[in-house]
């Protein structure tokens, strides 16, 4: 095995010069490398190469350009994030209220088993998830300020506190061992079948932990697809062996999600703010055009019009 070799900054100059890359202003580039990670900010490199063979820079090819790209990025992730942490929290808030309602708000009575599904398939998934969340409630309830309080001055944490230090991947699996009952009330008020709904929690748990880590978004593709809905047919995105080439298992599959959990007035704002950031990107290319980074991501041509499409009561198209 080939071992890598630590590079000093002017090394990694000369390594994006060998490639191609124009570079203006070496001291520029050292202070940006410095902050930001050479190894991190060449995940960028790929939209500004040659092809998959030749990974030499496109001819004209500025690190201003990439560096763009990357902040381009940074700022897509942090409006995603923003508006993740609204569904999240409204998801939490909406579970706690239905699971308290029907079956108490003491820890020993909304973790009871037999509040949860029968299904012999999921019987493992449950005893894990139970053992998660009392483990939550042992390690968090001296050391959370709510559970502390709740602890300390009731003896017990009800459910719409516990959702608190609950991280969006429990709540998501949560949601998959409920009693189908339980499950179709939750789901009906965003208006979505409880199918898809199982479909939507784990990628949408799954961006949400991306974002919180600084991982590269833009690119990215969920190993599952969602399902064909009426926005990809209102927006006419074309098919390719009947299948939509947008809006599958890319970043704008995680927009549709969002466009069906958000208010419509939140989803708005998310779309012109993502606007924004996408015209800043668009003025400071000059290699490549916008359109090669929106194909990447899955946005066709005309996304923004999502935003005035009514959200529709069956997401299926």
């Amino acid at each position: 095995m080939i071992e890598k070799q630590f590079k000093n900054l002017d090394e990694q100059v000369e390594i994006l010069k060998n490639k191609g890359m124009t570079i203006s202003d070496e001291r520029y580039v050292k202070r940006v490398l410095l902050r930001e990670n050479y190894f991190f900010l060449n995940g960028y490199r790929h939209l500004f190469t040659k092809s998959k063979e030749d990974k030499t820079f496109l001819p004209g090819t500025t690190f201003e350009e990439m560096y763009s790209l990357f902040l381009f990025d940074r700022s897509f992730r942090n409006v995603l994030f923003k508006y993740l942490l609204v569904i999240e929290n409204n998801l939490k808030s909406i579970i706690s209220y239905q699971l308290s309602k029907k079956y108490g708000y003491r820890e020993r009575d909304y973790l009871k088993e037999k509040n949860f599904t029968k299904a012999p398939e999921k019987q493992a998934q449950l005893n894990d998830l139970l053992k998660k969340m009392k483990r939550q409630i042992r390690v968090n309830g001296s050391q959370h300020s709510a559970t502390l309080h709740y602890v300390s001055n009731y003896g017990y944490i009800p459910l719409w506190i516990l959702v608190k230090v609950l991280s969006f991947g429990i709540v998501s699996e949560m949601y998959q061992i409920l009693k189908p009952e339980d499950q179709q009330e939750i789901a009906k008020i965003y208006e979505v079948e409880p199918e898809i709904f199982t479909i939507y929690l784990p990628i949408l748990a799954n961006y949400r932990n991306l974002c919180a880590h600084e991982d590269i978004l833009y690119e990215n593709k969920t190993q599952k697809s969602i399902n064909n809905t009426v926005y990809h047919q209102l927006l006419k995105i074309p098919k390719e062996d009947d299948v939509y080439i947008y809006g599958k298992n890319d970043v704008f599959a995680l927009i549709i999600i969002m466009k069906q959990l958000l208010q419509s007035e939140d989803f708005k704002n998310m779309t012109i703010e993502l606007d924004h950031i996408v015209e800043t990107l668009n003025y400071n290319l000059h290699t490549i055009k916008i359109e090669k980074v929106l194909n990447r991501m899955g946005f066709p041509t005309n996304w923004k019009d999502l935003a005035n499409i009514e959200r529709s009561r069956y997401v299926d198209e």
